[in-house]
């Protein structure tokens, strides 16, 4: 029993060793003074556009640009990670 319940926790500490790797790049959007404006959370990108449209290709093209010749392991992230953009809206009052 005893060396059952040792085995059970070594691979419970092997898991807990092993880094969680993100699969998605996190960007928040929102309405600057004149145009929108996306920034990255999960790196340090910023980027600015007249319409939305401009903004996702920037914004793509931005994060593109800081992960080239990146490990991105070293960063977190999984292979091919996503972009999820949260858009804020300002509230109807």
């Amino acid at each position: 029993m005893t060396s059952g319940g040792s085995g059970a926790c070594r691979s419970r500490g092997s898991r807990e060793a092993i880094p969680k790797m993100k699969r998605t790049i996190q960007v928040r959007i929102f309405r600057g003074e004149q145009q929108y404006v996306a920034e990255c959370l999960d790196l340090p990108v910023v980027t600015e556009a007249p319409t939305l449209d401009q903004l996702t290709a920037n914004i793509q093209e931005a994060i593109a640009l800081h992960l080239e010749g990146e490990n991105l392991e070293d960063l977190g992230f999984a292979d091919n990670p996503t972009i999820l953009a949260t858009m804020e809206l300002q509230a109807v009052a």
